[in-house]
């Protein structure tokens, strides 16, 4: 029986004995913070609101109500009340071998967390612009999205994901113009970089030379005038470093393990949001200023006026996030469409979904805005455009070093590429784990040394105390695991919270992707680690009694399985040896 099957029935029974409750009633089967507690609890605080009672002569009437019935609910031994809590203790053996045998069987398919079964789920993440490599605030929208398309995977979602890239616009041609007039005929092969570093390069140098020329801003936007209305030799250099920027990025994802199931290209979609616009403004929806721009007055909204296109007909941004969401409806048709973008976009994000319901688009409500904080360096944010920036690949490079380091510590006599194979999936761990620890609307100062520790609160510990057990795993006979088990043997306080946190898995995948936030997974998985490394230095496995010793192993081995999924949905590999 699994957890969701243990509360539906409890969840029943006290509906039963309290027919008083709103039909409606919501109840909530939390852990309980100590074991001691049991192994579920009920905080009665709402349901004290519901029946104008207090919550502790709630939980207590529950406790008398129960006892003489908690029969009916297979696994559960007892109820108590404790303060306003009605804590629910299980019956430990039979509840330790269904927790055991629903991870080494089911692996995972968990069906208890299926609750997106047919949802189509359309995440776009990344977005990358092509005047600039990806850095470290990239990395971090990167692991984000494509954690958040695991988890909703997991739940049985059919998840597409997408990358917009933003490959036009004002900043584009700054760049363009730079190579323009200084490039010299210079390439990426030539001058031996990444394209995408190539290209960010003439985006820093023109906003070096702009600061002593600001004629090159309508130079600039003279360009972009041009791009759109085809001008040939323009489209041919937007071509060109377009290509080499794209060839810069895909190498970034493959080294950082991102991928996508389709590729949208501002380029490609902007047109589509001139015309609605033109059709909003001939249903007055919109209008045009006195300078020939067309804009919407969100005053009454609290959102201000919005330029959609600007005096010349050129489009903005908002202009293209438009027609993209046409798009996007259009091609996947989606019950869910998240954007995983910045919070400094967040009041983008306001105008562009007021803007879609007032041109009565009726799926604007499916669009969800996953708005995440910015990450800061030791020396204060990045500014691309001054070349202040932690590059995402010379973040990843110099984390290797570390990683380096720390390997050869620990084995001096690995061959060299032994260790740059472990410092790669040591550095992803470091990087990926650091970054979705933290909740998404939380600023992150990044600590490198921190981030690579193997014993803190880190990706590479998680992976190190998987490691730990396999080391233990190596040395038995597989016959005893899959043997018939005494669970009854497993009764000290850790192996019991051991196989709470397990239980509770499924649960933190269910509020991690509820709640669009995987550092509920980051923090699942580092108490588990944690517990696991204090019964590991308090009791033996190997050189325990027989019988204890195969209930142990058995239960190591299902934290070793949860620790390995919980990882990998972060993006993170585990290795065999550290």
């Amino acid at each position: 029986m699994t957890g969701e099957k243990i509360k539906k029935n409890l969840t029943n029974l006290v509906k039963k004995v309290l027919p008083e409750l709103p039909v409606n009633s919501v109840l909530e089967w939390l852990p309980p913070p100590q074991s001691e507690m049991g192994d579920l609890c009920l905080p009665c605080f709402k349901l004290g609101q519901e029946l104008k009672q207090s919550p502790e002569k709630i939980a207590l009437k529950l406790e008398k109500l129960l006892s003489s019935k908690i029969s009916l609910i297979d696994l559960v031994d007892q109820v108590k009340s404790q303060g306003p809590y009605l804590n629910v203790f299980l019956n430990k053996p039979v509840w330790m071998e269904i927790v055991f045998q629903e991870i080494l069987k089911n692996k995972k398919e968990w069906k208890e967390i299926s609750f997106n079964k047919q949802k189509k789920v359309l995440i776009e993440y990344s977005a990358p612009n092509t005047n600039k490599p990806q850095h470290l605030g990239h990395l971090r929208n990167n692991f984000l999205g494509w954690t958040m398309a695991e988890l909703f995977s997991l739940t049985k979602a059919k998840v597409t994901k997408v990358n917009l890239v933003n490959d036009r616009g004002i900043h584009i041609c700054q760049s363009m113009l730079a190579y323009q007039k200084w490039g010299k005929g210079k390439t990426p092969e030539s001058e031996k970089i990444k394209g995408d570093y190539f290209v960010g390069q003439y985006y820093v140098l023109f906003n070096q030379k702009v600061k002593d020329d600001p004629a090159l801003l309508e130079e600039a936007q003279a360009m972009l005038q041009q791009w759109e209305q085809g001008d040939p030799e323009i489209i041919a250099l937007w071509q060109k470093m377009n290509q080499w920027a794209i060839e810069g990025f895909k190498k970034t994802y493959q080294k950082i393990g991102v991928n996508f199931d389709y590729w949208y290209f501002e380029s490609d979609i902007y047109e589509w949001g001139k015309k609605t616009i033109n059709k909003a403004l001939k249903k007055g929806l919109c209008y045009k200023r006195e300078d020939g721009a067309v804009e919407i007055d969100l005053e009454k909204y609290n959102l201000g006026k919005k330029v959609l296109l600007r005096p010349d007909g050129t489009s903005v941004y908002i202009t293209q996030d438009i027609g993209l969401a046409q798009l996007k409806q259009e091609q996947f048709n989606p019950d869910l469409s998240i954007y995983v973008v910045c919070s400094e976009q967040d009041y983008h994000f306001k105008v562009l979904f007021k803007i879609l319901e007032i041109f009565d688009f009726n799926w604007v409500k499916n669009l969800y805005h996953l708005s995440y904080n910015l990450v800061f360096l030791p020396h204060g944010k990045m500014k691309s455009r001054e070349g202040q920036t932690a590059d995402a690949d010379e973040v990843i490079q110099e984390m290797e070093k570390m990683a380096k380091g720390e390997i050869l510590s620990r084995n001096p006599n690995l061959s060299p590429l032994e260790v740059s194979r472990r410092a790669e999936i040591i550095t992803q761990a470091a990087l990926k784990f650091f970054l979705l620890k933290f909740t998404p609307g939380q600023k992150i100062n990044f600590d490198p040394q921190a981030s690579i520790s193997f014993d803190g609160d880190s990706g590479p510990y998680c992976q190190y105390t998987y490691v730990r057990i396999q080391s233990i795993l190596k040395k038995i006979d597989k016959k005893e695991i899959d043997k018939k088990i005494d669970y009854q043997v497993l009764k000290n306080k850790l192996e019991i919270e051991l196989t709470q946190l397990l239980f509770n898995y499924p649960e933190i995948i269910k509020k991690s992707t509820i709640n669009y936030n995987p550092s509920y997974l980051a923090h699942y998985l580092l108490a588990l680690a944690q517990k696991f490394n204090e019964f590991y230095h308090q009791f033996p496995v190997l050189k325990a009694e027989p019988k204890l010793k195969e209930a142990r192993l058995v239960l190591i081995q299902s934290v070793a399985l949860i620790i390995k999924q919980g990882l990998e949905l972060l993006g993170i590999q585990v290795l065999e040896e550290m």
